[in-house]
């Protein structure tokens, strides 16, 4: 019997493409360094120059062309592919049919998958349109007990055009998180902000006196009378301002502010039982009780004093009041967001501090980032920012218009809007501009699979060398050592002829401790006893690798808009 499985079925699911694993070319003129960095090449931003990619190009042939190289090298994806609304982007035709979106998505997916590291982490952001399919599908790549949370992201508020059609409004979507390895996942604890609790309303006045004889008066008192005045009299005289005033005499003294709670005598152990105890019997002292490994407990009449300093925390740079991160994402303001980055791109702009709480999560200085729908390039930016390396995919011509110029001025330091300031960004750093390769293989005028004319002998070897699993590593000294696949397995590639005493003599070279893979056009090696060598013809030991002069694998996308007011994600403003 047929071990059958839960699984999402469309029409076309079967049809799978076969990817050409194209080489990648550098456009030098578009790729950027640092100044510095450029006159400094032992730097360490110089060396990570060459891991930072902007790739302009389909982008699942360009996860295809990742693959050999970055399998299980990326920390973490972020991607924020079109939703499938019905509702035409200007810069993503966004209404693809579900069948044909659900391939277009799991296609590249699976790729994903494949380069995500073992502890890695992927981030979808998606609406509620494909929500219930793209989990499922999801569920089926990376394994249902990889799904680690569904977060809610408020991104825009009831106001406005939306707010007109009676029925609910929709302010949220949704970030889809899923470990390669939930066993080998290992996230940071986060907090966030929160308003101060003001049930810490009392406030130690005699601090210094020493904890035993510790005695408290009312918040508000104690606030009041460093301005010299009397509770009611300062609520009056600031006005509004008065909250933040007394927030900012909280933060300034956090160790005195405290609140106190009754323990659960009968939950507690017996040492914390025995301090209540003394405390009810002598109720005008401060009983200490010191724990290893654990934070110290000061008793008072019976109960606990708990002190607003332990709720303290570093948010961005700052210290407030913190509350571990949730899976509702409610405090991303999209507050000036038309100028993040410097360009525009109407209602398809993510947060920089979204992308900066997605990667504080699960990243670490130095790791790989991934964006395959790199839109406006604000994951590769905040990533730079962060001291990350990064690789961005684009399809369209935003990645010569947004990307490449948004990533220049956070090169040069000159953008300091988004995350820049939270996390002292002053520039440096680089990247290089890489376009996919054309095909390396195109029908002659009789239809017959020949070697691309635009192919020259470097991009032939390189491209072969990827086609049959080899790492293109081109020796200065060994004419014929274009790359490896293990220390003693080497591979030759030429679109010459090879005679009987050329293979012998490159056999010679090659030695009986290692072996070799000519790839060429024609040989004459028959009846010869070369064991160390492996002889194919090209084109034919490729020609039934993948499809081939296939260019656009792409969702539909439309040209940019003309140049219009940005706001991110809808409209807010009242009609």
């Amino acid at each position: 019997m047929n071990k059958q499985k839960l699984e999402l079925t469309w029409i076309g699911k079967d049809k799978r493409p076969r990817l050409e694993p194209r080489i990648f070319l550098e456009d030098k003129n578009l790729s950027f360094q640092s100044s510095f960095e450029a006159s400094n090449p032992e730097s360490k931003p110089t060396q990570s120059f060459n891991d930072n990619l902007l790739i302009h190009g389909d982008n699942l042939l360009a996860l295809k062309a990742l693959e050999h190289q970055y399998t299980g090298m990326i920390k973490c994806v972020y991607i924020d592919p079109p939703f499938n609304t019905g509702e035409a982007f200007e810069n993503y035709d966004d209404g693809l049919e579900h069948s044909t979106w659900l391939t277009l998505m799991r296609d590249r997916l699976e790729l994903i998958h494949k380069l995500i590291s073992k502890d890695g982490t992927l981030f979808l952001h998606i609406d509620d349109n494909e929500l219930g399919y793209v989990i499922v599908l999801l569920d089926e790549i990376f394994g249902r007990d990889n799904r680690v949370n569904i977060v809610t992201f408020k991104q825009g508020s009831a106001t406005g055009h939306k707010a007109i059609n009676p029925g609910l409004v929709t302010v949220t979507n949704y970030l889809l998180v899923y470990a390669k390895n939930k066993k080998e996942w290992s996230p940071k604890r986060l907090f966030t902000a929160r308003e101060r609790d003001d049930r810490y309303s009392q406030f130690i006045y005699n601090y210094e006196d020493g904890y035993t004889s510790w005695d408290y008066k009312t918040l508000s008192l104690a606030f009041s009378e460093t301005l010299g005045m009397k509770p009611a009299e300062a609520k009056k005289k600031l006005g509004e301002k008065y909250e933040k005033e007394l927030n900012d005499f909280v933060l300034k003294n956090p160790e005195r502010v405290i609140r106190t709670a009754r323990p659960d005598y009968s939950s507690v152990g017996q040492s914390v039982r025995d301090v209540i105890d003394l405390s009810q019997k002598d109720p005008n002292t401060v009983f200490l009780l010191k724990r290893d490994g654990y934070s110290d407990m000061y008793f008072k009449k019976g109960e606990r004093i708990l002190f607003y300093k332990d709720k303290l925390k570093m948010v961005d740079g700052e210290l407030v009041a913190g509350e571990p991160l949730t899976n509702l994402w409610n405090d991303i303001l999209s507050n000036n967001l038309h100028k993040e980055g410097g360009v525009k791109f109407p209602k398809g702009k993510k947060p920089e501090g979204l992308i900066k709480r997605v990667l504080e999560l699960c990243t670490t200085e130095g790791d790989f980032v991934l964006d395959s729908f790199s839109g406006s390039g604000t994951t590769v930016a905040v990533a730079h920012k962060m001291n990350r390396r990064w690789i961005a995919i684009e399809l369209d011509e935003q990645a010569l218009t947004h990307i490449q110029p948004r990533l220049k001025n956070v090169i040069t330091g000159r953008d300091q809007d988004g995350i820049s300031k939270s996390v002292n960004w002053q520039g440096g750093g680089g990247f290089r501009y890489l376009r996919l390769a054309p095909s390396l293989l195109k029908k002659d005028d009789w239809g017959n699979w020949v070697i691309n004319k635009e192919y020259n002998a470097e991009m032939l070897a390189e491209a072969v060398c990827k086609h049959m699993g080899f790492t293109y590593a081109p020796s200065q000294t060994q004419f014929w050592n274009h790359g490896y696949s293990t220390e003693t397995d080497y591979i030759y590639v030429t679109t010459g002829s090879l005679a009987y005493e050329q293979l012998k003599r490159i056999s010679e070279e090659v030695g009986s401790e290692r072996t070799l893979l000519i790839c060429c056009k024609a040989f004459m090696a028959e009846g010869a006893d070369l064991p160390n060598l492996t002889l194919k013809k090209i084109p034919k030991v490729i020609l039934n690798k993948c499809e081939w002069d296939h260019d656009d694998y792409s969702f539909t996308l439309n040209v940019l808009p003309e140049e219009q007011d940005e706001e991110w994600a809808d409209d807010d403003s009242e009609e």
